[in-house]
């Protein structure tokens, strides 16, 4: 199965993975599972950590090896489209475009 990361669930498997439930744990460690980041979760985290509400050493470092086992779901005009398409909740087009497994790569998404 295609899972299309949320970026707080990719964040917590790395940083705090005892905030993931047991069935999250589970298909993140099936090795028949593809695990899938956008760009966008990676800026998202990057914001995150200049921020400093996600605190790191080195923050490109960390995103570099946090992604390696990673495929990149990269942000297609289509998956733009389909995002405005579906409407955004709220003015932060993250979750949509990025995060949440509404882009065509995804059959399943883990999001908090």
């Amino acid at each position: 199965m295609r899972l299309l990361l949320d970026t707080h669930i990719w964040l917590w498997s790395k940083l705090e993975p005892k905030r993931l439930g047991r069935r999250v744990n589970n298909e993140l460690s099936n090795v028949n599972n593809e695990l899938w980041l956008s760009s966008v979760s990676v800026w998202e985290a990057l914001v995150l950590m200049q921020k400093g509400r996600v605190q790191v050493e080195n923050p490109f470092g960390w995103v570099k090896r946090a992604r390696e086992q990673l495929r990149e779901a990269p942000l297609t005009v289509e998956i733009v489209e389909l995002g405005l398409a579906l409407g955004l909740p709220h003015a932060d087009p993250a979750p949509v475009l990025g995060g949440n497994g509404k882009g065509p790569q995804s059959d399943t998404s883990y999001s908090r």
